[in-house]
């Protein structure tokens, strides 16, 4: 049996948190940030990283609306999951992540991190919930 990788993927206007699973898929840790400054561009970054870490699945959260709705940043990240699965040809799951990046500011918070720290790694700490939620889900 061989093992891959999931990546997790907390895509922002500005910023692409990244987050991996290990290759028995139990375990999330954070990976890089991406600056986003062009989607292609951004998107042909991330089909390497998903090329050189044999990743299988990519979970990309899906910003939706507190009433479950779409609103413009889901649509963004929509056009961003359907890019990358035309690079990359991997399966891409979507993932509903409200809430996670308050949730990863939160959890640095707690641990102490300075602001400036904070800014840094908040978009892959929000990868790695939004990777631990996918984990833990029953069925996958």
């Amino acid at each position: 049996m061989q093992y891959k990788r999931i990546l997790a993927i907390d895509y922002g206007d500005v910023r692409i948190g990244l987050a991996q699973s290990d290759l028995m898929q139990v375990i999330a840790s954070p990976l890089d940030v991406i600056q986003n400054r062009d989607m292609d561009q951004s998107v042909q970054k991330i089909a390497d990283i998903i090329a050189e870490n044999d990743v299988e699945t990519v979970v990309i959260g899906l910003p939706l609306n507190m009433d479950g709705t779409m609103g413009e940043r889901a649509i963004l990240t929509k056009q961003f999951a359907e890019k990358l699965q035309a690079a990359a040809n991997v399966k891409i799951v979507l993932q509903d992540e409200r809430l996670s990046s308050v949730e990863a500011e939160d959890l640095l918070i707690k641990a102490n991190v300075r602001r400036e720290k904070r800014k840094q790694m908040i978009d892959k700490v929000a990868a790695c919930i939004i990777l631990e939620s996918y984990l833990n889900r029953k069925e996958r």
